[in-house]
């Protein structure tokens, strides 16, 4: 059973300014850490894994020995959380993004570092890691991207171009994908937002983010509509309409 009042943590950090850092930074913003130990190579890491049994993990991408990923592919049972600390552009951080993965960016902020442990308490079970880590992988190296969306069953893996468009419903997100198939999301559709607009979906409405490559016309008007290749008809607010048609021009202009 999780302690509700202490996180047992430990951290794999190679650098040891970062390791100092991120311990000061935890000691100052995260009294509910409690830092039960700390590595600085593979082995160190999979040996104290093993033997402190933490709840949640810190674990660098970059290590002298090899890696983070080597790291829980040596630890056949991870009954902690992880959360990745890296120094990857934003193009590579989009992959722990889509992979459902969490996450700190170098140099780590107090703000960052108190949102990822503060998921913590959302997410004490970080199940089908060995999943979300296979499309982290794919991610990273090959150009067809795919999502995690946690769902009610589990987690669906899809690739960004079945995602036609994403509705808003209050704190939830309806995914409507290709062949007629739809997701309900526990997510809200700014989140789709923040890690999808790199990829060619635009908001063209406080309501819904469209995939611009199932847009079959645009309607003029004062704002317009679009209309996408599953017939939906999405009216365009006017403040929305230059924003919404440079960047179907940027996406023909791409294709």
């Amino acid at each position: 059973m999780v302690d509700q009042k202490r996180i047992k943590a430990l951290i794999v950090e190679d650098e040891a300014h970062g390791m100092a850092s991120l311990k000061k930074l935890l000691d100052d913003f995260c009294p509910e850490v409690e830092l039960i130990g700390d590595a600085t190579t593979v082995n160190q890491a999979v040996d104290k894994i093993n033997s402190l049994k933490p709840q949640l993990v810190f674990l660098d991408i970059a290590l002298p020995d090899g890696d983070g990923f080597e790291v829980l592919e040596r630890i056949p049972n991870k009954n902690f959380l992880v959360i990745f600390i890296t120094a990857y552009d934003k193009y590579a951080v989009r992959a722990f993004e889509f992979s459902a993965l969490h996450y700190l960016l170098k140099p780590i902020s107090s703000d960052d570092l108190q949102n990822a442990v503060n998921r913590f308490w959302n997410d004490k079970e970080q199940s089908e890691l060995d999943k979300k880590l296979e499309v982290l992988n794919e991610n990273l190296n090959e150009k067809s991207k795919k999502l995690i969306l946690p769902t009610s069953d589990g987690l669906l893996i899809i690739k960004l171009n079945e995602i036609i468009r994403c509705e808003a419903s209050r704190n939830y997100t309806c995914c409507y994908l290709t062949n007629n198939r739809e997701q309900i999301v526990s997510k809200p559709l700014g989140m789709f937002e923040d890690i999808l607009s790199d990829y060619h979906f635009v908001r063209v409405h406080n309501t819904h983010l469209i995939n611009l490559k199932y847009v079959n016309k645009y309607i003029k008007g004062k704002g317009g509509v679009v209309v996408m290749k599953d017939k939906t008809e999405i009216h365009v607010p006017k403040t929305r309409k230059c924003d919404f048609l440079e960047e179907l021009k940027l996406y023909a202009n791409y294709l």
